[in-house]
């Protein structure tokens, strides 16, 4: 690879016009070009003659270039055998997800159906040995041809050292937090985006449905499946998450780009390479260096969207015509004819003034049908019940041995957690990790209410900071429990929100995983709804 100096109106394999430098960071540059044989504008990545792994993001572009999907950015060119080492791929031109979020969120329905493009995109990608591994808002864009594309399959990956054991959960993970982030406007990773972090509980996002209004239990679980939150079996590949989204309601996309209103953001840099611990991915094809896994972008072909299109390009949505062009022949449309204009204005006053006639002609001394009567045989809806605390009936040990182990203390003081005094405490026996020593899925306790009831809240006092609470309700102590929430320890009062309420009668406190103290211990449970 060259050293020369790369500037705009360098041409690269004689026929790519290097226009305008997007970004310039991670050890390679990525350029809006015209491809002057094709006469079109293309993203160009170029390299520092010091970036280590030219060859990777060849030969993963290369990779790339053979996937089909459309809704993946396509390749067009890849060499480092030259002066200066390339990367030729589609310049999009829309909006990003993370720009749609700037003001508010999606409605469900189309966060929906925006994440299934998305998911099956990926789904083809893996199905041809590509991943993708660090996906954020910025990755997703819907053109302003009205399409989904997906930028950075393969690519970002090398360009980012980023590596996975499981490629396909890392990126259905990558999608979920997507999902999460269309439906709230808010982001549940570390690192990646723009958007405001998502409201953690004891260092765990909280579900959707706790963050905004209007999102259906069935779009929430689909999220909390993809991050692991709760005790419901998690997807694991990209193919899973885009059956479980084709199974609920979604609304269709609208023509053109324009989902939300938000100026774009700052060029989004190159991705970074991460700490040398980052993440792993398949072990590298062909005589592989001393790593044991490939990486994620030199796996068996498929296709490799480009460097980021809206997101790296900057490039922004262009300002509308001034009259809206026709969609055949690129002609400004005529006005419409305003003599019919005039008919139709005409009609519509017509029709609005019969519809108030018909209900307000009082000059008449005619009322509408039915206007002023009330029906005495209705009665106006009871009050709803207030929520309080509830009574509980009597507290029990609740655990899943392993291998026929069992606690030897945890049907001890269960009473304790319910006697008004936070300071007295329930406890396991100790154990030699957090992970119960292999000896136990989860240690804990069951409230039996008496009765069933509607819960709207509990609330959890924890001693010792770290471990992990989860609650879940039901209608049979040992039955199919429903989780809803799990927190960390805090050393304090744990709030589990329960919004719609739940009916049940139990309700299990336990811990799937215990604090440094190796010990579980619980200080007080208190249960909030209302009777049923």
């Amino acid at each position: 690879m060259s050293t020369s100096v790369i500037e705009p109106g360098t041409r690269l394999a004689g026929r790519y016009r290097l226009e305008k430098r997007i970004n310039d960071s991670g050890g390679s540059a990525l350029w809006k070009a015209i491809d002057e044989i094709l006469a079109r504008a293309v993203a160009v990545r170029t390299f520092d003659p010091e970036f280590p792994r030219v060859g990777e993001v060849v030969t993963s572009a290369r990779a790339a270039s053979r996937l089909t999907d459309p809704r993946l950015t396509q390749v067009f060119d890849a060499d480092d055998s030259g002066e200066s080492a390339y990367v030729v791929s589609e310049w999009v031109v829309g909006e990003t997800l993370e720009q749609m979020l700037g003001k508010a969120p999606l409605e469900p329905g189309r966060a929906a159906t925006l994440l299934y493009e998305a998911a099956e995109a990926m789904a083809a990608a893996h199905a041809a040995g590509l991943a993708h591994l660090c996906l954020t808002p910025r990755d997703l864009v819907w053109t302003t041809g009205g399409t989904v594309k997906l930028l950075g399959v393969a690519t970002d990956a090398v360009l980012g050292d980023r590596y996975a054991d499981d490629p396909a959960a890392e990126d259905v993970r990558g999608l979920g937090r997507m999902l999460y982030a269309a439906l709230t406007a808010h982001w549940p990773g570390d690192e990646g985006s723009d958007l405001p972090p998502a409201p953690q509980v004891g260092g765990v996002p909280q579900a959707p449905r706790q963050v905004q209004a209007g999102i259906s239990h069935a779009v929430d679980a689909i999220v909390c499946r993809c991050l692991g939150l709760g005790e419901a079996e998690p997807l694991t590949t990209p193919a899973d998450l885009a059956k479980a989204l084709r199974g609920v309601p979604r609304t269709p996309l609208p023509l053109f780009a324009g989902l939300g209103n938000s100026p774009p953001p700052p060029p989004r840099p190159a991705p970074v390479a991460p700490p040398a611990h980052k993440h792993a991915a398949p072990p590298p094809a062909g005589p592989a260096p001393a790593r044991q896994r490939q990486h994620a972008a030199t796996r068996p072909a498929a296709q490799i969207p480009e460097p980021r299109a809206r997101a790296e390009h900057g490039n922004t949505m262009p300002p509308a015509p001034t009259a809206p062009a026709d969609a055949t022949t690129g002609m400004p449309r005529r006005p419409a004819n305003r003599a019919l204009l005039g008919v139709a204005a005409a009609a519509l006053t017509v029709i609005v003034g019969l519809g108030a006639w018909a209900l307000t002609d009082k000059d008449s001394g005619h009322e509408p049908k039915g206007a002023g009567v009330t029906d005495p045989n209705k009665t106006s809806a009871p009050p709803k019940p207030s929520v309080s605390k509830l009574a509980v009936q009597n507290v029990t040990g609740f655990e899943k041995p392993v291998g026929g182990h069992h606690d030897q203390a945890f049907q001890r003081n269960t009473d304790l957690v319910v006697d008004g005094k936070p300071g007295t405490t329930w406890e396991t026996q100790s154990y030699a990790d957090t992970e119960f020593g292999n000896y136990s899925r989860g240690i804990g306790v069951v409230l039996n209410m008496g009765r069933p009831v509607k819960i709207s809240g509990i609330k959890v006092h924890t001693p010792e900071v770290g471990g992990v609470l989860q609650v879940k309700i039901g209608n049979s102590p040992s039955g199919d429990l429903r989780p809803v929430g799990r927190q960390a320890g805090t050393g304090g009062e744990l709030t589990f929100s329960v919004s719609p309420q739940v009916s049940g009668q139990y309700i299990l406190v336990w811990f799937t995983k215990l604090p440094s103290s190796l010990k579980g211990k619980i200080g007080e449970i208190a249960v909030y709804g209302t009777a049923s």
